[in-house]
């Protein structure tokens, strides 16, 4: 499938706010809108691209997926069908001051497959229920959360198993989901089928913690390197290692903040931090000299 640019489409950029949208749109719609452009087949194609794309902007969850996924990802998820589902376009054209859809004023073309426009499933005719959709838990390590991955899921309908490819975005952490148009249940009664979401749980890390995005790693020193400051060294999910410098004075269980070394966020709008949480090992057991030693702290106001 050739690729679609929404945003080149409408002629915004990817930052651009839904006003901006929603007039980029308004914009176009003026121009090409079969109202304002009858009998020109070339008018009628492009409104019927820059709706689409509209429909997809305007909606903060198909836009996300979108975003994330690309155009070819996008309409893997995402049928023609399923793009106007549930977008109200008589709404959109009154408040332009065009004419309603199928209803006069030159609005009687297809979006091919059920389109909000003609050319689809009849207005009259009440549409067959569609199946039940599938939530899917899928465990993911820190490692693959941080870099994004591909993974291969096996459902079974109806006795059947059926494997299944899933994209996971870099940053999908506990509880964000992926959607799959259509991977889900069959309906009973005819419709479409249901759609399938793959939802993210965070495995257990031996180094790591998490909280959303921001990850946590504990780090043993000595209480003189506590009183007298010291340099730790640590790695990253990477496997790279970085080097902290600990001030003289540090508590028990401080936290020493590394801004934008945490876990991608799955919208791309940064990453979250790394928390360095210093725990100052306190002995047990003196020796007779570590004894004194203390003791002599103790005299000099320690």
């Amino acid at each position: 499938m050739a690729e679609t640019d929404y945003y080149k489409i409408l002629g915004v950029a990817k930052s651009a706010s839904d006003t901006e949208i929603k007039k980029a749109y308004r914009k176009l719609a003026m121009k090409y809108h079969p109202d304002h452009s009858k009998g020109d087949k070339s008018a009628e194609e492009k409104f019927k691209h820059i709706s689409e794309a509209y429909a997809v902007l305007s909606d903060a969850e198909k836009r996300r997926q979108y975003d994330t996924f690309g155009s070819a990802g996008f309409h893997q998820r995402y049928s023609q069908e399923d793009i106007f589902q549930n977008f109200d376009f008589s709404n959109i054209f009154s408040e332009f001051g065009f004419g309603k859809p199928g209803r006069g004023g030159g609005m009687r073309f297809s979006f091919g497959g059920g389109g909000p426009f003609g050319g689809g499933r009849s207005r009259g005719r009440q549409a067959r229920p569609k199946g039940s959709d599938i939530t899917y838990e899928l465990p993911l390590t820190l490692g693959e959360i941080a870099a994004g991955t591909t993974k291969t899921v096996t459902l079974q309908h109806q006795g059947a198993a059926e494997t299944v490819s899933v994209k996971i975005p870099a940053g999908m952490i506990s509880g964000k989901k992926v959607r799959l148009a259509g991977k889900g249940h069959e309906s009973p009664y005819g419709g479409s089928a249901g759609d399938l979401y793959i939802q993210a749980r965070v495995l257990p890390d031996p180094l790591f913690r998490s909280e959303e995005y921001d990850l946590f790693i504990d780090r043993e020193i000595k209480l003189s390197e506590a009183l007298l400051g010291t340099r730790i060294a640590f790695p990253t999910l990477d496997n790279k290692e970085m080097t902290l410098k600990v001030p003289p004075g540090t508590r028990h269980r401080t936290k020493m903040r590394l801004a934008g070394h945490g876990l991608p966020r799955i919208d791309k709008s940064g990453r979250g931090d790394l928390y360095v949480v210093i725990q100052v090992a306190m002995p047990r057991n003196l020796t007779d000299e570590q004894k004194k030693l203390v003791e002599k702290m103790a005299d000099a106001g320690l």
